[in-house]
């Protein structure tokens, strides 16, 4: 696979591997064993850069943790020299289920410490604040990952979902290699972030960027209904959503035809063509799946092609998840 390079100089694979699913907010967790299996074809397949994070925690049937993290490492283990992992800290789960923000410099700490040990690893390629916290000065945050990269336990650093201001404020103290935002065909918000990512050499890891799963078009009219599944909350996924985004639906149709492509692999070609500092991770549990997406490096849009899409884009009232609610995790938690 192509590669991309974030920030001064982390190589990656051209498209990374979301891991999130592979325990946790699609359903029941998949089989560890598979999902071990599955880690390892996508490394033959060419994939080199993995994302992974703290919370990503689902349950087994007999109630026990399953920690996505644990997962990873084992998966990769055989290949650590070869690969860059990711992962998150700064959001923690109360005993009744509510998401909290949490970047004191204490639970940090804590939990980059218990990140490696999951991991296996003595030191973590990439390492996000999940989200700013409010309560705690984003310069602070910087300084104590400026402290971990000096005690060697991470090399580089980043922040998901982080606006303008925050951002200028953090790497003015710690350089900032990555933010991961959501971006996709159907979110195009963080768009604005673009000539700042180019002023300060920063790269943009698109998390969602197949808008959970509804740009593969595999799913059309299709509603979930496990409140464990992210997907049940998702207006995409309703049948108002399905109609309002016909329009696109059937744009990237069009273009899947043309190229004799998926319409999974349009969409992230467009990303891909957007900009050479962008790097999506599409998550999968599926070896095919990952392997479609794969195939997305391959296909080349032309800079008219990827200028028409965008301006039948900003023609278009799309409905989509934007990240301000998410579902309570009391269930995936144990409960209060």
């Amino acid at each position: 696979m192509q590669e991309r390079i974030l920030g001064k100089d982390l190589r990656v694979s051209a498209i990374g591997l979301g891991c999130m699913g592979f325990t946790h907010a699609y359903g029941a967790p998949s089989d560890l064993k598979e999902a071990q299996k599955t880690l390892a074809e996508s490394v033959e397949i060419g994939y080199t850069f993995f994302d992974t994070a703290e919370r990503y925690i689902g349950f087994d049937p007999d109630g026990r943790k399953l920690w996505n993290e644990e997962l990873v490492g084992k998966a990769l283990a055989p290949y650590r020299n070869h690969v860059q992992i990711a992962t998150k800290c700064g959001i923690t789960i109360t005993s009744d289920g509510k998401r909290v923000l949490d970047s004191r410099p204490e639970t940090i700490r804590k939990s980059l410490e218990g990140s490696l040990k999951r991991l296996g690893v003595d030191h973590i390629d990439l390492y996000y604040q999940h989200r700013v916290d409010p309560a705690v000065p984003e310069e602070e945050v910087a300084g104590l990952m400026a402290d971990f990269i000096k005690e060697g336990k991470i090399l580089r650093w980043g922040i998901s979902e982080v606006d303008e201001t925050n951002l200028r404020k953090a790497h003015a103290i710690c350089p900032v290699t990555a933010i991961q935002n959501r971006y996709s065909l159907m979110a195009r918000w963080n768009e604005k972030l673009f000539p700042v990512l180019e002023e300060l050499n920063i790269g943009f890891v698109a998390f969602s960027p197949l808008a959970n799963g509804f740009l593969t078009d595999a799913y059309q009219n299709q509603t979930f209904t496990d409140p464990e599944d992210y997907r049940s909350i998702m207006p995409q996924f309703k049948p108002k959503g399905y109609k309002e985004n016909e329009e696109l639906t059937e744009l990237v149709r069009k273009y899947a035809s043309e190229k004799e492509a998926t319409p999974a692999q349009i969409s992230l070609a467009w990303m891909l063509a957007k900009k050479p500092y962008i790097v999506p991770i599409p998550g999968s549990r599926s070896a095919e799946r990952i392997r479609e997406n794969a195939g997305a490096v391959d296909l080349h849009l032309l800079p008219q092609e990827v200028k028409a899409i965008d301006e039948a884009l900003d023609r278009m009232e799309l409905v989509v998840f934007d990240g301000t609610v998410l579902p309570d995790e009391s269930k995936q938690e144990g409960g209060a």
